[in-house]
């Protein structure tokens, strides 16, 4: 397959779902169209007022990029059913050189696997075993299909019975003798144009009488059938074809391996690798959730390359990226955060400009290489702006996001101010998601100075809800840090309207004691014009650390 996905981090908010989004239409416009939009996370209320109002849906969810099962498996399947003969199975087999053909009944469930070998060894039995040699298990419908015969006399020919084949080429005298040694209905008979043999095996009342070499049966012969309700088939083969045919008449639900290994389509390539290569089996059916067989997966399969690749927005650091993203080719970032420890085995486009919004970067480049903009795609970049720099009163906010955000409203015909308003009010997380929820809409994760930590943030209109909920917050907080095992986790609560916030920490005391910010409650502090994360609350953290991990030692 080959796809590039262009996808902003876990928990993703509005400025990464919209760059994401615009990034991967500006790609396709200048000579990438196998660029798509994706997330790795839920969207919010806001995003969705945002996709709803431009009237874009929402990107794919990919939850995790690394290679599965489903990337290499071969999803055109050669199969066969459980009532296909052998001999049809083996002329597939022949026609498509191939040794092993899985068994699918009428709900693609796989039955088991049809091989070359246990076939080979159905058809011609070993030498302590040539009695098998004389057995036919079919029906007289899939015998007459099998040697391309006629069936001029059917009596219940659909009905699936064990036979013992017999070869009418002695003298009346001896065929007679042998008749006797085995009961009549479980005969099958071969005989050529010797209508005495034929006359005498339908007398006894054999189950079915094959005639060879497609030699006309006398209409005597076929009425005398008909009363003694022997079925009759005329072979166009020589009798010693005919006889071998005869075996491979059997259904293959007789014959397969009903053993075997397979694997959900979604599986992560690495974690059966090991399994599949160890067992003996050659290829492994793969089903989707319901049990359907959807691909088959052979060991070969997994020297193939998967050449999914990815573009990052609005994030640079693998512990924020997709699940998988350490497995694929990363190609390209387009960023304004700080840059965060990730290499790359090749050289790659990095675009890390000091902007308010990654959706700054990506009007821009609409704008630089005078790429047309949609309206609807104008309008989603305008949103990212006003929601990362809180319509232009963000710290983090520079000339050139007010800038891009002027030629957005005129291609957008959105008025920002209005705009904004709106979106604050469309959506109060707070109000709407319970406490666990609401505390990783928006999470980061960082390492700094050996330590793991996240970083969350909840924009609110007014400070309300957060009292009427700081108890469920802060035990949220902290069994969110104990589950991922984070040296502390942060949650920031950013009243829109007075660019004040509100700093949840849970963590050792011996670093939330270091945080000098006013402490209205136990948890709880005051951060009088700080509302943005990257640009104000992480630098002040990150230099907490710094303090705290001298005194440690």
């Amino acid at each position: 397959m080959s796809e590039v996905l262009v996808i902003g981090h876990r928990n993703p908010d509005t400025d990464a779902i919209c760059s994401a989004i615009g990034y991967a239409e500006f790609k396709r416009r200048t000579g990438m169209p196998e660029a798509v939009a994706a997330r790795c996370g839920d969207t919010n209320e806001r995003i969705d007022f945002v996709l709803n109002t431009f009237g874009i849906p929402a990107p794919r969810f990919v939850a995790n990029v690394a290679p599965t099962v489903r990337d290499v498996m071969q999803p055109r399947i050669m199969s066969v059913t459980p009532d296909t003969t052998a001999a049809k199975a083996l002329g597939m087999m022949d026609e498509h050189n191939i040794r092993i053909l899985p068994v699918l009944d009428a709900e693609q469930k796989c039955r088991g696997l049809l091989s070359l070998f246990k076939l080979s060894k159905f058809l011609f039995p070993a030498a302590n075993r040539l009695v098998d040699s004389r057995r036919v298990l079919s029906s007289l419908d899939n015998l007459a299909a099998t040697l391309q015969g006629q069936l001029l006399v059917a009596h219940e020919p659909d009905r699936e019975e064990d036979l013992i084949l017999m070869i009418g080429a002695m003298s009346l005298e001896s065929f007679g003798s042998r008749l006797e040694s085995v009961p009549s209905e479980k005969l099958a008979i071969v005989v050529g144009d010797r209508w005495d043999v034929q006359n005498l095996a339908i007398r006894e009342g054999v189950r079915v009488v094959i005639v060879t070499g497609g030699l006309p049966v006398e209409a005597k012969t076929i009425e005398a059938a008909k009363r003694k309700q022997v079925s009759l088939i005329v072979s166009p083969h020589d009798t010693a074809t005919t006889t071998s045919l005869c075996r491979a008449a059997v259904a293959v639900r007789h014959v397969l391996n009903e053993t075997f290994l397979c694997f959900r389509e979604h599986a992560p390539l690495a974690s059966v690798r090991e399994e599949a290569t160890a067992s003996g089996h050659q290829i492994f059916p793969v089903l989707d959730t319901t049990g359907k067989t959807v691909g088959i997966l052979s060991k070969t399969d997994f020297l193939k390359t998967v050449s999914r690749k990815l573009i990052l927005v609005d994030h640079n650091e693998l512990s924020q990226a997709v699940h998988g993203a350490d497995e694929v080719e990363v190609i390209e970032i387009v960023d304004h955060h700080r840059i965060g420890a990730m290499s790359t085995d090749q050289p790659i486009l990095f675009r890390n400009e000091p902007v308010g919004s990654t959706s700054t970067i990506v009007a821009d480049c609409f704008f630089r290489e005078h790429v047309e903009l949609p309206a609807p795609i104008a309008g989603l970049l305008l949103a990212g702006i006003v929601s990362d720099t809180l319509n232009l009163t963000s710290p983090t906010t520079t000339p050139r996001d007010a800038e891009t955000l002027k030629q957005l409203e005129k291609i957008s015909g959105v008025n920002a101010r209005g705009f904004t308003e709106k979106l604050f009010a469309s959506g109060s997380l707070l109000t709407l998601k319970p406490a666990p929820q609401a505390i990783t809409t928006d999470c980061k994760e960082y390492v700094e100075k050996n330590a793991t930590f996240s970083v969350a943030q909840i924009e609110e209109v007014g400070f309300d809800q957060f009292w009427k909920r700081k108890g469920d917050l802060l035990a949220a907080l902290e069994a969110y840090r104990e589950r991922h095992d984070y040296f502390f986790a942060a949650l920031l609560v950013t009243d829109v309207t007075t660019q004040n916030s509100l700093l949840l920490v849970a963590g050792a005391t011996a670093f939330t004691d270091l945080i000098d910010y006013p402490k209205v409650e136990p948890g709880i502090y005051e951060l009088q014009q700080v509302v943005s994360r990257k640009k104000q609350l992480l630098p002040y953290l990150s230099h907490c650390l710094r303090r705290y991990v001298p005194a440690a030692k």
